[in-house]
């Protein structure tokens, strides 16, 4: 079991201050008593066997620390573990018993009004929130499994982890499944959630709002009922995230909504309903993804303006970009698109025409979605090349002026000034 930077220097400061271990073990201390004698930095050792003393709580600075992965069972009267100190570790705890709610968020662990936690390395099975953060400055969340309960309706659900007005939190390493939304952040600041897996959960896999400055990256979210939604928010950076497999008549792997100033970069989106949708969204660039075997690659509305893509991969997708008005305010260079038949007669890589990528039935379903019954047709087919041939339809302003002629290799800059069409 890995433990982070911050709770082995919380352990070490711990050590240098002179504190003292207390053991508790089946049929001796038990939890409860060790947190009423224990002194500030103490480290309560908890050794296996099964734990049910109803909700704890912690008020002093203490390391919690399972050996051998202790149960601690809340049985089913409300919160489990609520930490009202700062200074706290919690490591290596199976924590299960939470109480459903629907008037109380309770959860496995909760920490209100606190700064410096470290919940590291615990499984939390079958709670109602996993780990619920309010209110809390500098915490690192790392190497948990919050795995909800699959049989319960997404009524009976709440979130794996969540956060309420934080800021400095390092979300790492966890896996988040079965829940209403794998990770929820509202109001969180100058945060940061990386190599997380967050699946099989009924509304998101990662949902916040309200948060600015943060970045997510390295993280797979798959079959949930959407992946991301990102609202109402400014500076936001996505990188080198995976969205799989996000399906249903609303699903997509990133939803951008009311958003200013967003990087999204590295990302791959496969088999989604819709890969990307822009919604509202200001000055965002969108650059070096790979868009494969999704229903819509990336939905734009006529709402988003500023955007630029550049270097993404679009194959194997039914449309590769709609919009939903004539007005499309975003720019599209050096893209690569399997649709594209053009030719590149000096062979610098760059093709010598440009590429609309909105087909006419692409139009047509984004007004009529029951058209989408055609989508096989002849007649579909014909309409798309004659508009291919001669554009009247479909938006001057969406078109590639630079499309490449094979994808690009990663790693590599997409920027190119050729033709006379420089990279604005």
């Amino acid at each position: 079991m890995r433990r982070t930077f911050a709770s082995t220097l919380l352990a070490m400061c711990c050590l240098l201050v002179g504190a003292r271990v207390c053991t508790v073990r089946p049929g001796g201390t038990s939890i409860t008593e060790a947190l009423a004698i224990t002194m500030e930095c103490d480290t309560i050792r908890v050794l296996k066997g099964t734990y049910r003393e109803g909700a704890l709580t912690v008020q002093r600075p203490v390391v919690l620390l399972g050996e051998g992965w202790p149960v601690i069972d809340g049985g089913g009267t409300g919160e489990v573990i609520v930490v009202n100190a700062s200074h706290v570790t919690i490591s290596g705890f199976v924590i299960r018993g939470t109480r459903v709610s629907d008037m109380n968020d309770n959860a496995a662990i909760k920490c209100i009004g606190v700064t410096d936690i470290a919940i590291t390395g615990n499984r939390i099975l079958h709670c109602f929130f996993g780990i619920h953060l309010s209110n809390v400055a500098r915490a690192t969340i790392a190497d948990n499994e919050v795995i909800g309960d699959e049989a319960v309706s997404e009524t009976r659900r709440a979130n794996g982890i969540h956060l309420w007005k934080c800021n400095h939190v390092y979300i790492l390493r966890n896996t988040a499944i079965h829940h209403r939304d794998g990770i929820y952040l509202e109001f969180v600041t100058d945060s940061h959630v990386d190599h997380n897996t967050s699946a099989y959960n009924s509304r998101y896999g990662l949902h916040f709002m309200f948060s600015h400055r943060d970045s997510y990256t390295h993280n797979l979210f798959h079959d949930n009922g959407a992946g991301v939604a990102v609202m109402f928010t400014r500076d936001v950076t996505m990188t080198d995230n995976r969205f799989e497999r996000n399906r249903g008549a609303s699903a997509y792997g990133l939803l951008l909504k009311e958003i200013n100033d967003a990087h999204i970069e590295r990302n791959l989106f496969t088999d989604n309903t819709v890969g990307l949708l822009v919604d509202g969204c200001n000055r965002a660039d969108i650059r070096d993804n790979r868009f494969e075997a999704n229903g819509w690659a990336v939905r734009v509305f006529a709402n988003s303006t500023a955007a630029h893509y550049e270097g993404n991969v679009f194959t194997g997708n039914t449309f590769d970009m709609t919009t939903n008005g004539d007005l499309v305010l975003s720019t599209l260079q050096h893209n690569y698109w399997d649709r594209y038949r053009g030719y590149d007669l000096d062979r610098d890589g760059v093709g010598d025409v440009p590429f609309r990528p909105l087909s006419v039935f692409a139009l047509v379903t984004e007004r009529m979605p029951y058209a989408m019954v055609l989508s096989r047709s002849l007649m579909v087919n014909l309409l798309d090349q004659s508009e291919r041939l001669i554009p009247t339809l479909t938006p001057a302003t969406l078109e590639d002026r630079a499309p490449l002629m094979r994808p690009p290799t990663p790693g590599t800059p997409t920027t190119m000034n050729t033709k006379g069409r420089t990279a604005p």
